[in-house]
């Protein structure tokens, strides 16, 4: 969520930032709800510092000749007609501070002053290659046709155990998959200092809250049915930031290069939007895998961790021999939360394209903001908001 001190500083260059992202940031609409918020604050404010007058007029009363029982309840009545005006006052501030809070839940991050306008993928900017797309003297196939031909990739029967969009690995392939993950998770942890980790895969709606999934993409999640409030995760991301929700850390805690996580985990995406789009092999699967990183920093280390962590996901595709490029994503081809991301796309030699294989995007404090992750600054000895 935006820093809504930052919003009322400024509201027109707050909007003109969104427009980046195609996003419309109605300032009347934020205007008028903030307004009405500040309205009832006050009115709130002044009709308790009138309680407290009215509360000192029995000695008054009682000084100027009046009775003593009547002085009482005469305050009395007085004091119960504004409890009454303050009890309503205070319940349409809190529903004049909920319209102005889902007013801003639906407000996206606002973008890195580096990262260019435009409306869809188009509009990215290729920012590096590395190796080259190989040359054959065949014509390469597709990933369906070489996993159906070694018998260990199969949709179909998939669709006969679940549905359509979910795939059965056997034999090699499978131990191809499980290798892989451990190759990323040994580089990560191993060689570059991140901490594994193993998460629930279900999660509640504070934690999707926190990440920006919640309440705006719903449809893409898969809930759960039953009264508990629980979804499967779309993405580790979700249950490994929120291990920093509602906490302070001290300073030593961060150490120099921050927090630094991995996890694998599989994750679940209802793909709403998508059908008809990549329907043949394992682009865009309701579940797959994925070795995840979260670095938790300081405002100052972040766009350095933003850097280390693009690059640890570049070195994977280097060993891996595998032709990549660098994006720098255009305001409208970005996530809600993120404020400036690379994706790195794969050579695919049998659709002669690249592809997205990593995303990975800097969130300054916006997810920190919506789920408190803060960190305690030993200068001030206040809290701050993590960079995620």
């Amino acid at each position: 969520m935006l820093d809504i001190r930052e919003v009322r500083r400024d509201p027109a260059a707050v909007a003109a930032a969104l427009g980046k992202r195609g996003f419309d940031f109605d300032i009347d609409t934020f205007e008028a709800l903030d307004s009405e918020r500040k309205r009832w604050d006050i009115e709130s404010q002044e009709l308790q510092a009138e309680r407290k007058r009215a509360s000192k007029q029995v000695g008054q009363l009682i000084g100027g000749g009046m009775a003593v029982d009547e002085a009482r309840a005469q305050v009395q009545a007085q004091l119960e007609e504004i409890g009454t005006r303050i009890g309503a006052a205070e319940t349409s501030a809190r529903e004049a501070q909920g319209a102005l809070d889902a007013f801003m839940e639906g407000v996206p991050n606002v973008p890195d002053e580096a990262v260019p306008a435009g409306t869809d993928e188009s509009d990215n900017q290729v920012l590096s290659h590395w190796g080259e797309p190989p040359v054959f003297d065949f014509e390469p196939r597709d990933h369906v046709d070489i996993g159906a031909g070694l018998g260990g990739l199969d949709s179909e029967v998939a669709g006969k155990i679940t549905g359509s969009r979910f795939t059965v690995l056997s034999g090699p392939v499978a131990g191809l998959h499980r290798a892989l993950i451990q190759f990323m998770l040994d580089m990560h942890v191993n060689e570059s200092g991140c901490t594994e980790l193993n998460v629930p895969y279900i999660v509640n709606s504070a934690s999707l809250y926190g990440t920006g999934n919640l309440p705006k993409f719903a449809e893409d999640l898969f809930r759960i049915e039953g009264e508990q409030g629980f979804y499967l995760i779309p993405t580790a991301e979700v249950p490994v930031t929120n291990i920093a929700r509602d906490r302070i850390y001290e300073n030593n805690e961060l150490g120099e290069r921050g927090i630094r996580y991995a996890c694998h985990s599989p994750c679940f995406r209802s793909e709403a939007g998508s059908y008809g789009r990549d329907t043949r092999g394992m682009i865009r699967q309701h579940q797959f895998e994925k070795v995840e990183l979260v670095f938790l920093c300081r405002a100052e280390h972040s766009d350095q961790a933003h850097e280390e962590l693009t690059s640890q996901a570049e070195e994977v595709l280097r060993r891996l021999k595998l032709p990549y490029r660098r994006m720098l994503l255009c305001g409208g081809d970005m996530g809600f939360s993120a404020r400036k991301t690379y994706d790195l796309e794969v050579w695919l030699p049998a659709q002669q394209q690249y592809r997205e294989i990593s995303s990975c995007s800097n969130f300054g404090d916006y997810q920190a903001r919506r789920m408190q992750a803060r960190w305690r600054n030993p200068q001030t000895g206040k809290p701050e908001l993590l960079h995620t």
